[in-house]
């Protein structure tokens, strides 16, 4: 039901208008597959806002209209990240699920593993917490769950985007405000306070990139016994230096500098909301997050009967080649790109661990709680160190066979426009496999398609294209067992492909 003077969404409004300041904005594409993100708006942009605070309050109301209907009660934990408008938009989120009934529990300003583990240390079943994570200044968004240690995947998030689009909420009111003083000293104390430190000494350079974790993960290093090289760790909505996105080959470079300049051990770079780390080892060699956990599932299934992995499409073949994990019985599962996906694949398999290329590592028990914690990716990565005393990072890389991958690659492509697109160049992928034709010279064997397209040739060669879930592109990833060159040639070969499509714009990095 439509409150009295509360009118339902508009996906479009003039900014700085009176229907600005009097009408709920939200653009419908901000509703992803598994959180949702809107272009809020920044000073240095002319480009048109996606939301406003009347749209936050709307979304709250949807959002506790739902997670009541599905069973999940009227309690939740909320935080937000450090950005400017964060807070501000926290609370008319707040609003908008006190006016639905919810009980809140602030736990002030967090990384998004800190809110997650609040509905455990709280006891409650929801959570919201307001991030855009690494996303340029001016976005903003929610992640979400109700059925903890997962978040909403799309069938949760398409009945969202449909209550709160149609008004259909529910709005009860006598909801009730906890503001949970400390919360963040209790979140590091379950990191490290029922464990002993490392006994190995460890030299650490921890990069946050300015962002949130800045205010969390050199204590939590220093904590766990190593010692700790701090790289732009103060807080500054701004990200002066660059974004916290340890995916970033501007963020990678920075940490291998430090790494060599003050010869640390190991080099751990965490993204905007703590949930993702990216590694740098001691020779300065940036390790992308599929190596890492291989690396990791090695350690992990070491001494094990039999260990189940998930890992996403973008990952490396080594989960299934490497002669080490078929040795430990280790199986693997490949499953969709995306933080809600793996998580809840790692769930409903009671697999170990979970791991995504882009730095989401998920943990059951006895190391984690199940969601992506890049705190708790740190420690897995200190203890391997201490388990393997005679052995440096450089050294557990050089261990791995030989692949040559790519980073994370996303040409721009408009939320409207970019799963069409996506579905598109599959076609021409299936016509080129059923036609026999080549692919940068070599047969096409294989078209995963769980999740975009992965395209492997006959020599183990292999190139991914997915739409993206949480931006306005697609992604791109490619790796050879054979040489860089190799490599290359499936990169330009697809990007020849992928560049002729009239709604594909610029990469933001490129081989």
């Amino acid at each position: 039901m439509t409150p009295i003077g509360f009118p339902k969404p508009v996906a479009d409004l003039a900014p700085n208008s009176f229907e600005f300041e009097t009408t709920p904005l939200i653009k419908p594409t901000g509703f992803r597959e598994y959180d949702a993100r809107w272009w809020f708006g920044h000073p240095a942009s002319d480009r048109a806002p996606e939301l406003n605070a009347m749209g936050v309050t709307a979304l709250g109301m949807g959002l506790g209209t739902v997670v009541q209907e599905r069973g999940a009660g009227p309690d939740i934990a909320v935080g937000h990240d450090f950005r400017s408008y964060s807070v501000n938009i926290k609370n008319a989120l707040i609003s908008g699920l006190m006016a639905a009934g919810c009980n809140v529990k602030d736990i002030g300003l967090a990384l998004s593993p800190m809110a997650y583990y609040a509905q455990f240390a709280l006891d409650v079943n929801s959570v919201a917490m307001v991030t855009a994570s690494h996303n340029n200044n001016g976005w903003t968004g929610v992640k979400m769950g109700c059925e903890r240690p997962l978040t909403f995947g799309p069938d949760e998030m398409s009945r969202l985007k449909e209550v709160v689009l149609e008004g259909e909420w529910k709005l009860p009111g006598g909801g009730t405000y906890d503001f949970i003083p400390g919360f963040r000293q209790t979140y590091l104390a379950s990191l490290t306070q029922d464990r002993e430190s490392i006994a190995r000494p460890l030299k650490v350079v921890c990069a946050c990139g300015n962002g949130t974790a800045g205010a969390f993960a050199p204590q939590m290093l220093r904590d766990l016994g190593c010692d700790v090289i701090e790289l732009n760790t103060d807080l500054d909505h701004t990200f002066p230096n660059y974004n916290p996105n340890p995916e970033d080959l501007k963020m990678l470079h920075a940490m291998r500098d430090a790494v060599l300049e003050h010869g640390a051990d190991v080099g751990l770079g965490f993204d905007g909301d703590g949930d993702r780390c990216g590694v740098v080892d001691n020779e300065g060699e940036e390790i992308f997050a599929d190596k890492v956990g291989v690396m990791l599932a090695r350690d992990i299934s070491k001494g094990r009967d039999k260990t189940q992995f998930v890992v996403d499409v973008k990952s490396t073949g080594l989960f299934h080649s490497d002669p080490v994990l078929k040795e430990q019985c280790a199986e693997t599962d490949y499953w969709k790109t995306g933080h809600s996906y793996i998580k809840r694949r790692v769930h409903e398999l009671g697999a170990v661990a979970g791991f995504e290329k882009s730095g989401h590592f998920f943990f059951n028990k006895p190391i984690g709680y199940g969601y992506d914690d890049g705190l708790v990716t740190a420690i897995a990565i200190c203890d391997m160190l201490d388990r393997n005393p005679d052995k440096s990072m450089a050294d557990l890389r050089r261990a791995l066979p030989v692949t040559y991958g790519s980073p994370t690659m996303s040409p721009h492509c408009p939320d409207e426009e970019k799963y069409g697109v996506a579905e598109r160049i599959n076609s021409i992928f299936e016509k080129m496999k059923a036609d026999g034709e080549e692919l940068a010279g070599h047969a096409i064997t294989e078209l995963i398609t769980v999740n975009g397209v992965r395209v492997v040739t006959d020599d183990g060669t292999w190139g991914l294209l997915r739409p993206s879930s949480n931006a306005p592109e697609l992604v791109v990833v490619v790796e050879s067992p054979v040489s860089e060159d190799r490599r290359n040639d499936m990169f330009h070969a697809m990007d020849a492909i992928i560049s002729a499509q009239p709604e594909v714009g610029e990469y933001n990095q490129k081989l």
